[in-house]
């Protein structure tokens, strides 16, 4: 059955797509509940990092499950209501607090680059094949996630993707800047879970201040909430339990307070 299945290990969150007969083609379910799950992992206090996968080894997501576009897309006001139900999915990551990690293998095309997009970083395997065939399917590709692959992987690139429709590998989205690291598929999990362990040991606040800088450099979030969010880091029992455990040579543990 498509899902989105939420798993929670330590202080990492997992979102799993599962429609692996699919190449994990996203339902308009799944949409909602990738959105879903992203928020209830981020309201979690014990959960310091978000991983998001595709189920099995073929793909991250290939995209929207097209079988549905003719009862779900027909007409203007089913496709308005689609594209809000979607836009709302790229944008639940960068909704988030914590920080979001895509972990991608295989098939990472269409719906499943713009989720990939909306990710705070991405880390593939290098079987990894990336695309975006909205121009092979007549789609029009709203301005805000045009945007945010201008912010990611520069104007020319941009420009590339959208315009050729064409496949490319996991080496070329290194040099894009698309994602972070290329490993070996069997690595990939291993990889993921040790970075998001690292990231897991660090004070929340602090993580949450740095998202939000980054995003109202973007755009996407306020200046005034990223120093608001920095100011209360300063002023926090997390900032003096690190001060303490540096100055004691010890682990420091925050409690995101």
């Amino acid at each position: 059955m498509p899902q989105i299945i939420v798993r929670r290990e330590g202080h990492v969150g997992n979102v799993l797509v599962s429609n692996p007969g699919k190449f994990n083609a996203m339902t308009v379910t799944m949409w909602q509940d990738w959105s879903a799950a992203i928020a209830e992992l981020d309201a979690d206090a014990n959960i310091v990092a978000i991983v998001v996968s595709g189920e099995g080894e073929q793909a991250f997501v290939s995209g929207a499950d097209i079988s549905q576009f003719e009862s779900e897309r027909g007409e203007r006001e089913a496709q308005e209501r689609y594209g809000a139900i979607v836009d709302d999915a790229y944008a639940a990551p960068g909704r988030a607090a914590k920080p979001v990690i895509a972990s991608i293998r295989g098939i990472c095309m269409g719906g499943g680059l713009g989720l990939a997009a909306g990710c705070d970083l991405r880390i593939c395997a290098s079987d990894a094949r990336f695309r975006m065939p909205a121009g092979r399917l007549g789609l029009g590709y709203k301005p805000e996630g045009v945007q945010r692959f201008v912010s990611l992987i520069g104007v020319q690139n941009t420009f590339d993707i959208f315009f050729s429709a064409r496949v490319f590998g996991a080496d070329e989205a290194l040099r894009m800047g698309f994602v972070s690291q290329v490993v070996s598929p069997g690595e990939l999990d291993a990889v993921v879970r040790a970075y998001a362990d690292t990231i897991a040991q660090n004070a929340p606040l602090t993580l949450k201040a740095a998202k939000l800088s980054v995003n109202a450099f973007l755009g996407t979030a306020s200046s005034a909430a990223a120093h608001a969010a920095a100011d209360a880091c300063n002023h926090s029992e997390d900032y003096r339990e690190g001060v303490r455990a540096f100055a004691e040579k010890r682990k420091p543990i925050f409690r995101g307070r």
